[in-house]
């Protein structure tokens, strides 16, 4: 089970930058307040936008490995590459599960050697990075007819999924004609939409966004399950992880739930403290997009503009994603010298999947020091190093510890991160589930885009940002 260091939060540790330890004293009013936020969310768990607090349990659960299942087995042994399209919540889950949890390798590997289709991700409208992959598919990657899309879109109107997937329903028809449709596996609403208005019509292969889960949390639903089971991991472990953490987050003692003391952790510094920048630092490499996707999970969940009673109240905290030890080299600096308004969290690894020893013999007495140790040894020594220089600084870190990377412990991060950011919008009094200052932005693209409907938005945006152009 993943555990929770946070003594280097306390002001014991950093001082007046850290809290009080009497704050957790069971008849503290945090302590009351967390047991008051439990039983809320008990009463809506599973309602609204929080069904996805059901995804790791039966029959939801045995309803969606069912559905993936079959999806995959009808695609086993037919594709050599398989391309994602989605963007936000519809990418960022799978980027973090494929980075975490398939050799770094993975697409280099012989065929013989790996457990399904190579795998790209395509999470933005990027021309070069879209073509270069494309292309590669087409020809050195064995052709089209073995190359698999996973389109990824709810409602099928998202702007760069949308064009990427009339990009390639082009081609693949070119290649293809009218068979084309066995090539690609679509993830959008089961009932209605404009997505699900052409898998409809042209006979694709389709999974459920299920009702309720919105796309930061909808990693361990079809939308990340799926090319993850293509991909060869675990997903049974990967949902039973989160089951265990669930049960955790689900107790009424502040101490005795990781999640609720998680959130309480970085609301209370970001709020009384001004630790308002919020760091993700995992020490190894297999973590560091899981990063990303807790940076959409925590920004798009908390920033809001007003409060649940209508008051402006410009709430929310800046994730931030960095790598140990690489950023000891180009951000620690700040953190320890800079403006004291971060929170730093670590994650730390006890065994990896592969260990590298380091060499006796060299003969130099500079670095005997490292002959005969691990990797592990040098990776762990200097994250503690850095813990220890940060409080030494008084700035506030926790630690996230895995005894190992396997699908069960990414499950149960993944489960605690959501549920840590449904305590958090609570403590806040904000809606964690919705995203009203992204919609201006898609309507405006609507608008330079040409959609009907959306004229005015153009007009708009080009009387807005028409301005005088200096040249030098």
């Amino acid at each position: 089970m993943l555990t929770l260091d946070y003594a280097n939060c306390l002001a014991d540790r950093v001082g007046s930058h850290g809290l009080d330890t009497a704050l957790f004293d069971p008849a503290s009013q945090p302590t009351q307040t967390a047991r008051a936020l439990t039983a809320s969310l008990e009463k809506t768990r599973g309602t609204g936008w929080e069904r996805w607090r059901l995804l790791p349990h039966d029959p939801v659960k045995a309803d969606h490995l069912h559905q993936v299942r079959r999806a995959v087995d009808a695609c086993r042994g037919r594709f050599d590459n398989m391309v994602v399209l989605g963007i936000g919540g519809s990418a960022l889950g799978n980027i973090a599960l494929q980075s975490a949890l398939s050799p770094v390798t993975y697409n280099l590997l012989p065929s013989s050697s790996r457990p399904g289709p190579r795998t790209f991700v395509i999470d933005n409208v990027d021309p070069e990075q879209f073509g270069h992959i494309l292309d590669w598919c087409a020809s050195a990657g064995g052709g089209l007819q073995r190359t698999l899309f996973n389109v990824i879109s709810k409602s099928g109107e998202t702007a760069e999924t949308a064009a990427q997937f009339m990009i390639i329903r082009d081609v693949l028809r070119k290649a293809m004609g009218s068979g084309y449709a066995g090539n690609i596996v679509a993830v959008t609403d089961p009932s209605r939409g404009t997505m699900r208005q052409i898998c409809d019509r042209e006979g694709f292969t389709t999974l459920p966004v299920p009702d309720g889960v919105g796309g930061r949390f909808s990693v361990l639903s079809p939308v990340g399950l799926f090319s993850a089971a293509m991909c060869g991991i675990d997903i049974d472990a990967l949902l039973g992880g989160a089951a265990e953490m669930d049960a955790r987050c689900r107790r009424d003692s502040l101490l005795e739930n990781p999640a609720a003391l998680l959130a309480f952790l970085l609301v209370e510094l970001g709020t009384t403290k001004g630790k308002t920048n919020h760091v993700l630092m995992p020490y190894a490499s297999s973590l560091y997009l899981l990063a990303d996707w807790y940076r959409q999970l925590w920004a798009e969940s908390l920033g809001k503009r007003v409060d649940k009673t209508g008051e402006t109240v410009f709430a929310g905290f800046t994730p931030v994603k960095a790598l140990g030890t690489t950023d000891q080299h180009s951000q620690v600096q700040l953190y320890r010298e800079g403006p004291n308004d971060k929170v730093i969290g670590f994650l730390e690894v006890h065994k990896f999947r592969h260990e590298v020893s380091i060499p006796t013999g060299l003969g130099v007495e500079a670095l005997s020091y490292l002959e005969g140790r691990s990797m592990t040894d040098l990776l762990n020594a200097e994250k503690r190093a850095t813990e220890y220089a940060l409080v030494e600084s008084q700035r506030p870190n926790f630690t996230i510890k895995f005894p190992v990377i396997d699908a069960a412990h990414v499950g149960q991060f993944i489960w605690l991160w959501q549920v840590a950011t449904s305590y958090a919008g609570l403590m806040l009094n904000i809606d964690a589930y919705d995203q009203p200052a992204v919609e201006l932005g898609k309507q405006a693209t609507f608008g330079l885009m040409g959609r009907k409907g959306y004229e005015e938005h153009k007009r708009t945006v080009d009387s807005t940002l028409t301005t005088t152009r200096w040249r030098t």
